[in-house]
């Protein structure tokens, strides 16, 4: 139809801009051509609906949401803009930090550990502590831990690589692994042949320095070496020629008979072999299929003594284990400074909007101290806010804290209730005829709406006539229009 014939309900920040307002009803009215619209915030919506006939009209609304928090009066059902406050702190917040705290704790599963899994995580295994150190105390406990620790699975696959394969491929991939670890075995032996040479040739020119009797520069070079004694260095050239040369018949011995040695049949890094480099992943993890079939071909005497391998759980790999990080992460809304926020928490910023007003109104606010936004559904927040009043507050006075039935769907029903009832009435609507005289700006106040304040332009000075009395006589007196420009 290319227009909207019917109200509507429409909700706004708290002190919304002028400029904002006027945007959204320009559009409205002149786009969707809407008969009448009227505009609400949408915590004291849920404050509207959720007020019962023993509940006070004034209040203290705590709204925290997804990207903020806000703090505000309500006096004798109507918001008292000017001593609002605003933490720039919500359930966002709340998530990255918890999502930066898990991927330094697991650096394995970085790309894992997404922001809509840390929000589904904050939903389901975060509480609000009500003390928060004497929390972290019990944590230090390993029977608390265990007794409250939360384990989360991420998702991983268990299947075999390279499983879809016929017999026939399976056999020439493993011919081609068995010749490629035979290449690695050969270079592995030849650089440690080298690295063994050279190192007993270091040894022997020592050696020769205490037999031509250069004794100064033979101490020195025992020093080098981190050598006591010229025994020692004898032990060593002893050991070193007879390591030499069994590498030589190890070697002489692969090329007759093409055997790989158990002993040297671990790959090199990538980053000193060109060739293992460009070994994939598969082939790595399949190296452990051809150690039965190389150990057969060694004599008994070189097999090495089987050591007792740990069973590796990949399930258990990828499971995260939720301690502290349950309470740290909502904490951040009563403490900010945890993620080097310079801002007041809610106990503060109520504290500092409680001292704002006489001790009577005082009084008043905190007997209704209403708590709504999906960023308040965390188990023990009420009784978080209770404790920080009590602390705030005069001895013996009391005060009342309510949680909204639907934190997050009030806001809805509240303004859903509230055009039930003021459908048919001229309060809190504005109409095209408004929005043409006033101005798009232009806000019809209500229970639930925020305050207008009207543009105030600075009024111009008028021209005196003093003013005006040179420029009269200069046209007065110049003929010329060359000489006037």
């Amino acid at each position: 139809q290319g227009c909207v014939d019917h109200p509507i309900v429409l909700t706004e920040a708290v002190c919304n801009p002028l400029y904002s307002r006027q945007m959204m009803s320009e559009l409205l009215f002149e786009c969707y051509q809407v008969p009448k619209v009227s505009y609400g915030v949408d915590s004291l919506y849920s404050f509207y609906h959720n007020r019962r006939q023993s509940w006070p009209c004034s209040g203290l609304v705590v709204s925290s949401g997804y990207q903020c928090t806000h703090i505000l009066p309500v006096l004798e059902g109507r918001l008292d803009a000017k001593n609002c406050k605003r933490i720039n702190l919500g359930g966002c917040q709340a998530a990255v930090y918890l999502q930066r705290l898990l991927q330094l704790k697991y650096p394995g599963h970085f790309a894992a550990i997404t922001l809509s899994r840390m929000e589904e995580i904050l939903h389901e295994h975060s509480y609000i502590a009500e003390d928060y150190i004497e929390e972290l105390q019990k944590w230090r406990s390993p029977e608390y831990y265990e007794n409250h620790m939360h384990k989360m699975q991420l998702p991983f696959s268990n299947k075999l690589l390279g499983s879809t394969l016929t017999s026939e491929e399976k056999q020439e991939r493993r011919q081609q692994q068995l010749r490629r670890l035979q290449e690695l075995n050969a270079r592995r032996r030849e650089e440690k042949l080298q690295l063994d040479q050279e190192r007993l040739d270091r040894l022997l020119y020592v050696q020769e320095l205490l037999e031509d009797g250069q004794m100064d520069q033979f101490h020195k070079a025992l020093v080098e070496l981190n050598m006591d004694s010229a025994e020692e260095l004898q032990s060593y050239i002893n050991k070193l020629s007879l390591s030499v040369e069994q590498t030589k018949q190890k070697i002489l011995q692969a090329e007759v008979n093409i055997e790989v040695d158990v002993v040297d049949s671990k790959p090199e890094t990538p980053d000193l072999d060109p060739l293992g480099s460009e070994q994939s992943l598969e082939d790595v993890e399949s190296i452990n299929e051809f150690e039965p079939l190389f150990a057969e071909e060694q004599p008994e005497v070189e097999k090495p003594v089987a050591a007792v391998q740990p069973v590796f759980n990949l399930a258990e790999y990828h499971q995260l284990f939720l301690g502290t990080e349950r309470i740290r992460a909502p904490e951040i809304v009563f403490q900010p400074s945890l993620i080097g926020e310079d801002q007041a928490g809610i106990a503060e910023t109520m504290q500092y909007v409680l001292e704002r007003y006489p001790k009577e109104q005082q009084a008043i606010l905190v007997q209704n101290v209403f708590l709504t936004g999906g960023n308040t559904m965390y188990p023990g927040l009420k009784a978080r806010v209770q404790k920080e009043l009590l602390e705030m507050r005069p001895f013996q006075s009391s005060f009342q804290v309510h949680l909204a039935s639907s934190p997050v769907l009030d806001a809805w029903y509240g303004a859903r209730d509230w055009a039930v009832e003021y459908m048919t009435r001229e309060e809190g609507w504005i109409t095209r005829k408004d929005y043409e005289e006033k101005g798009g700006e232009y806000l019809k106040e209500h229970c639930a709406s925020n305050v207008y304040v009207p543009i105030r332009l600075p009024k111009q000075a008028p021209r005196t006539t003093e003013a005006l009395a040179p420029s009269r006589v200069l046209t007065s007196s110049t003929g010329n229009p060359c000489e006037q420009a």
